[in-house]
């Protein structure tokens, strides 16, 4: 008890924000004699945020697992060392540069302030966004400035109550890191985030030693929100340039000759984020000139005032742009998330005469085979050496139609873990995308996921169909029929706590299925020890995933979150249509539903 109470007043010491030192203060008076308020105490002291699937995220609040303005500045100062520590490495002298964005949520200005400054007392050249905007920005300006570090302040669709930090590298030291060059402008990822982690805890550790007087990230507490929120003395705002640049740079990737229709009413909501301006401006530019915004949601507002949740994907999220749709007859319905990484859409089913929100696999098997038919949508791709041809990659956990699609094709394709920074490193990626509706149509300027451009690009292809007579749901039968029905669904299991996550896959490895809904499991992959199928093991993608292949073709991954406490479960269900004859595709998406069914009723037991 009397080591809790030491650390948590040497916090209390050390943090600059006089809000996260009194509610800890407070609940340090109140452990004395509430056995409550020392429980939750020591909740707050169990250990550290640690990078994930994308960087750190939490919930707002004082101590070391909550995102605070102390976390940030340890997680900087920790990030400024081991930079400069391999930039001596490679012997690099000249200039070095970071870039810094952040999206509306609370304290996301404050962040990329207290971010700035400690870089910005170093010596770098600092480039902060002058306000609020989409993480896809920030990520494109990594690359135009040749930074050798980005960082982007969101918890991207996570509650209002969360913010994060998102950490990408770039210029001389992503060259010395890896070599190849296919991480420039990606986010981090293992070893790296270990070793910056690693960093951070000997930065932390000799400021809470005994002896310590002073603290490395000390910064005198300031009672102002306004001057918290304002750039150090020498900083280079990013402005309407770099936003400027991004639409032009986005309109390049038409092709208004063989792609010219633009009839179409879009209605879109930004779900309270910072993506609104963006959108529906590079719509405009584009020629759709019928885009009609949600008004209640358009604005930024951290505190997303019509969703609890601010993930497009969760039910409900979409309830006020289907009212609109109605109203408007709309063609489509896009959502980006709260920082505009990634996008949703629905669409009408003329056969069931009501709306339908599309999953992240169906619109990746629509942008897949649209960018196929299309060819590459700008040249100058990213390569390693004698790479082979364009490629387009997805995400292990999303479905394995485009890998198929692809192969009919005769294109390349790649599967990798899980996240953007994995996907951003597949050599000559043209397209890349995860289940979890995360896009990216432009791998070539922009190292990450991009609601923003996937919406334009969306739109030039669902206008495409309705010229044709299409619709998205008749593309899909179509290309059901090439590569075969393959229907996905989740089945998640939330924990109280985001440390109990590794429990329930630990339990699953000790005792794994032999059979899953009747079929027979015909091979297991343990992503801590094996490769993904088809590929080397490397001890920097240990990652703790399990693979189930069945006898009749089914498959099922199961996960940790790497950004929320629950732990999630993927399946996928096969059947191959006859022939492509309309009613043999209709029979084989039946035969599919109902096996998906079986699948979720036998994880939801393994799982329970």
């Amino acid at each position: 008890m009397t080591e809790l109470l030491a650390t948590a007043a040497r916090w209390i010491q050390l943090d600059p924000d006089p809000a996260t030192a009194t509610e800890l203060q407070e609940l340090v008076d109140d452990s004395a004699e509430n056995q409550v308020a020392y429980a939750a105490l020591e909740r707050l002291f169990a250990g550290r945020l640690a990078f994930g699937t994308a960087g750190l995220r939490a919930e707002l609040g004082p101590g070391p697992l909550r995102m605070n303005r102390l976390v940030v500045r340890q997680t900087a100062a920790g990030l400024l060392r081991y930079a400069a520590e391999k930039l001596r490495e490679a012997q690099s002298t000249g200039t070095h540069r970071i870039v810094i964005g952040y999206d509306a949520r609370h304290q996301s200005d404050e962040f990329a302030v207290d971010t700035a400054e400690i870089f910005q007392e170093a010596g770098w050249q600092v480039h902060l966004f002058d306000q609020p905007g989409p993480t896809p920005l920030l990520a494109r300006q990594v690359v135009v400035h040749d930074a050798d570090i980005g960082v982007m302040v969101t918890a991207s669709h996570n509650p209002p109550l969360d913010n994060g930090y998102k950490v990408y590298f770039g210029g001389e030291l992503s060259r010395f890191l890896e070599p190849d060059g296919l991480g420039a402008g990606a986010q981090i990822v293992a070893p790296f985030d270990q070793q910056i982690a690693a960093t951070i805890a000997e930065l932390v550790a000799a400021d809470f030693a005994a002896d310590s007087t002073t603290g490395s990230v000390e910064s005198a507490p300031v009672e102002s929100a306004s001057a918290r929120r304002r750039a150090p003395s020498g900083v280079l705002l990013i402005g309407a340039e770099a936003r400027a640049d991004y639409q032009r740079e986005a309109l390049q990737l038409l092709d208004v000759g063989d792609y010219p229709h633009r009839d179409l009413t879009v209605v879109y909501t930004a779900m309270h984020g910072v993506g609104g301006q963006s959108v529906t401006e590079l719509l405009e530019a584009a020629g759709f000139a019928r885009v009609i915004p949600v008004a209640e949601q358009f604005a930024p507002d951290p505190d997303f005032p019509t969703a609890d949740f601010p993930n497009p994907e969760e039910p409900g999220a979409l309830d006020l742009a289907l009212l609109a749709a109605a109203e408007h007859e709309a063609d489509l319905v896009l959502a980006n998330d709260p920082d505009a990484d990634r996008l949703s859409a629905a669409v009408y089913d003329e056969h069931a005469q009501q709306w339908r929100q599309l999953n992240g696999d169906e619109m990746g098997a629509l942008l897949g085979a649209h960018i196929i038919s299309r060819g590459p949508l700008r040249t100058g791709w990213q390569s390693a050496g004698s790479a082979p041809g364009p490629a387009i990659g997805n995400s292990v956990v999303s479905s394995r139609l485009l890998g198929k699609l692809c192969a009919a094709r005769g294109i390349g394709h790649e599967e990798t873990l899980t996240g953007f920074k994995w996907l951003a490193r597949v050599p000559n990626l043209i397209f890349g995308y995860e289940e979890a509706i995360g896009f990216d149509v432009d791998p070539a300027n922009i190292r990450d996921k991009d609601g923003i451009g996937a919406a334009l690009i969306f739109c030039e292809l669902i206008a495409d169909l309705k010229a044709e007579g299409k619709t998205a749901i008749s593309a899909l039968d179509d290309i059901a029929a090439e590569a075969g029905v393959h229907l996905t669904d989740q089945v998640t299991i939330r924990v109280d706590d985001i440390t109990q996550l590794g429990h329930i896959t630990a339990q699953l490895r000790s005792a794994p299925p032999t059979r899953i809904g009747g079929a027979a499991v015909t091979e297991t992959y343990d992503l801590v020890k094996d490769a993904l199928p088809g590929q080397e093991f490397a001890a920097s993608k240990s990652t703790d995933v399990l693979i189930f292949l069945t006898e009749d073709d089914d498959r099922v991954i199961v996960r940790p979150s790497g950004t929320e406490p629950k732990v999630k479960c993927y399946l996928e269900a096969v059947a191959q249509p006859a022939s492509a004859d309309p009613a043999d595709v209709i029979d084989a998406r039946q035969r599919a539903t109902t096996r998906l069914a079986q699948l979720r009723s036998a994880m939801e037991t393994i799982l329970s």
